[in-house]
This record gives structure tokens, sequence and C-alpha cells, in this order.
């Protein structure tokens, strides 16, 4: 049995979504915080049960009969971060999994400007000592985060953020896609994938650009100094150290830490990835 942790969160609900189109319902379980969330995947044939990344306990019900495990991240950054996946990681050992996949970065490492890349190096490290076969899916920066950060941009006409970088914003839906497939081949993909990325590198200069093509508004991109960004946040409540925290995607990104394009997802989609500009359209369609 495949187990999909997070199966009620924005990439793992896909993933299931994906997976069932390839295997019987009666194959799958999930482990969710909340069951109540996933009564239509029980619906359907789904194997669901309760799940915690901070219950130990909860996670060998979850787990049980698994013969791979797929651990979506935790929505954390830092030591909290790292203790959850540990957890996860154990308790799908202990359940005797035959592999444990993970959702990791394209950008990860220990040297990362941005907290969350370290978060994934720490858990990597995790999985190398665990004992059993594992797949990091380097996966490409998530685009709805460009889209979040653009989205003032679009009523103001003004989008005022750090200096940044290229970065290969990459949709959601493409990388379930991608994980559904190497779910279904047990063999493929031992220890980390190649970088799972979107189709090109863009800076933020390029997606005020994109905006004003597809809106068909003046959309200017304005550099913020760094601390005005974060003075900003915090000024808006966000506390000091995720202010921190959400800085360093814009200094990992000067860095050239996210840039790099590769094509393994769309050798595993068997397509082009869906880029920005579509997935800008699609969000403005939905208002």
């Amino acid at each position: 049995m495949i187990i999909v942790t997070g199966a009620t969160g924005k990439l793992g609900r896909l993933v299931v979504e994906k997976l069932l189109d390839r295997m019987p319902a009666a194959e799958l379980g999930v482990s969710v915080r909340d069951p109540r969330k996933a009564r239509a995947l029980a619906d359907r044939g789904v194997r669901v049960r309760q799940g915690s990344f901070t219950d130990p306990g909860s996670l060998a019900h979850a787990f049980e009969g698994a013969t791979q495990v797929l651990l979506i991240s935790v929505d954390k950054m830092g030591e909290e971060c790292v203790k959850q996946h540990r957890t996860a990681v154990e308790a799908a050992v202990t359940a005797g999994a035959r592999r444990v996949l993970y959702t990791g970065h394209a950008g990860g490492g220990s040297a990362s400007r941005f907290q969350a890349c370290r978060d994934h190096a720490a858990t990597e490290e995790i999985l190398r000592t665990s004992g059993v076969p594992y797949t990091v899916l380097r996966n490409g920066f998530y685009a709805s985060s460009a889209l979040d950060f653009l989205a003032p941009g679009l009523d103001s006409g003004r989008v005022a953020l750090p200096a940044d970088g290229p970065v290969s914003w990459t949709a959601h839906a493409d990388l379930a896609e991608a994980t559904a497939v190497i779910l279904a081949d047990e063999g493929r993909f031992e220890g980390a994938t190649p970088s799972l990325t979107g189709p090109e590198a863009l800076t933020f200069d390029d997606l005020a650009r994109i905006a004003e093509e597809v809106t068909g508004r003046t959309v200017t991109r304005e550099v913020a100094p760094d601390e005005e960004f974060r003075a900003g946040l915090t000024g808006r409540g966000v506390p000091d150290e995720l202010a921190g925290q959400l800085l360093g995607i814009f200094e990992a990104s000067r860095a050239g830490e996210f840039a790099a394009v590769g094509p393994t997802l769309a050798e595993l989609i068997g397509r082009e990835p869906v880029g920005v500009a579509a997935q800008l359209r699609e969000r403005v369609a939905r208002g």
C-alpha cells in the first residue's frame, strides 16, 4: 500500500488524484491530521487514517502496511520542522516501508540563504541514515508563491519587492503528476531526483512583464531595500523570525540558488511543464 501524508493539502490532494488515475483506490492510503477533511477520499475507497508528525503513535497506525510512504514536508521552518520530519521518517521505517519519498527542494542545501532549504538538507541527511531506500523529490519553487508575491501589484500596478534573481517557478499540478509517476515505479530514482522544475527561470522583472501581458494593465517592478521589506512584513503582523525567513527567499535567489532548469519534470509527465503565464491567467480568471 502507498501512503500519502498531507493528503488534504494543495500538493498532497493533487498527488492522490494522480495516483487514483493509475491504481485501485484500495491500494492507496492517506495520513491526515483531520480525517473529516478526507471523507470524499474514503468514499472512493481510499484508506483514511489520522496521523500527525507530532504524534508517533498516530503515524504507526496511519502507516500500517505501507510499502511506500510519501512524506510531504510540513509548512514550518527551523528546528521544529526537522524534528517533525525525523518523527515521520522513523515511523515509516518502523512500519516496514520499502521506500520513503520526501518532497524536498531543487535549491536544498545546508549552506542555503533560505531556512527552508537548510531544513530540506537536514531532512535528506535523516533519510540517508535511515537504513531504507529513499527518494528525495527535488521540487522547483512553487509558482503559487510567486503569484502570491505578485498579487498586490495586479491591483496597485506596483510590485515592490527586494532585489531578486531567476527562479524556476513550478506548478503544483505538474509536480504532483511527476510524483505519482515515480511512486508508481518503485525502482525509479534511488536517492535524489534531478531538479524537477518549470520550463524557465524568471525574475520579478519578468513576472511583472508577464502580468502586464496577461492583464493588459501596467505593472511596474520596484526594488524595495531588504530592511524596508522586512519592516513592512512585521508592520503587518508577521513575526520577525518569519519575516527574516521570507527575506531569505530573495537573498537566496540573488545568489542563484533557484535558477537551475532541467528536463526531468517534462520527461516524467510527457509534456512541457506549465509556465507562470498560464498559471497567472488561471488565477485571474478565478478572480
